[in-house]
């Protein structure tokens, strides 16, 4: 008898699975680890461009494997870099300060080095510079964190 059963007492469980409770389960699951998969590979690429962003997408590949998968929830947690992240973001709301240069420095570079070179309307160039100044704004609103 699985731990569901256990849990919610055996006529219900019973009463449950008949009606397809557990087939819908199985499905759900396999979405949120598809989908948290996705996430996370959005995050590392986030590492490399600049207009994507890396804490958001591996905050939600936490939340969608804590709902799906203990194994990989706990595999993600534990890896030196995504758990690290998402640890410290969890618990302190902040940013580490080599983390915020690193990030807004290769965002600027990127931006204008975009606008300048491979974008020939001007509305463009200035939606781009928008953009790259909300995102700016938005890692900076962080605390910074301290060693």
């Amino acid at each position: 008898m699985s731990f569901y059963f256990k849990r919610k007492g055996y006529k219900e469980a019973n009463t449950q699975r008949r009606n397809g409770a557990r087939s819908v389960s199985t499905a759900r699951n396999t979405i949120y680890i598809v989908l948290g998969s996705i996430s996370l590979i959005l995050g590392t690429l986030g590492i490399f461009l600049p207009l994507l962003p890396t804490t958001p997408f591996y905050l939600l590949t936490a939340g969608l494997y804590l709902r799906s998968s203990e194994k990989l929830y706990k595999k993600a947690m534990s890896n030196k870099f995504f758990g690290t992240i998402v640890r410290d973001f969890q618990e302190e709301k902040a940013i580490p300060l080599k983390a915020k240069i690193f990030s807004v420095s290769l965002l600027w570079i990127t931006i204008l080095s975009s606008a300048y070179f491979f974008v020939p309307l001007l509305w463009v160039k200035i939606l781009l510079v928008a953009i790259a100044a909300g995102v700016t704004v938005h890692i900076l609103s962080y605390k910074t964190k301290k060693k």
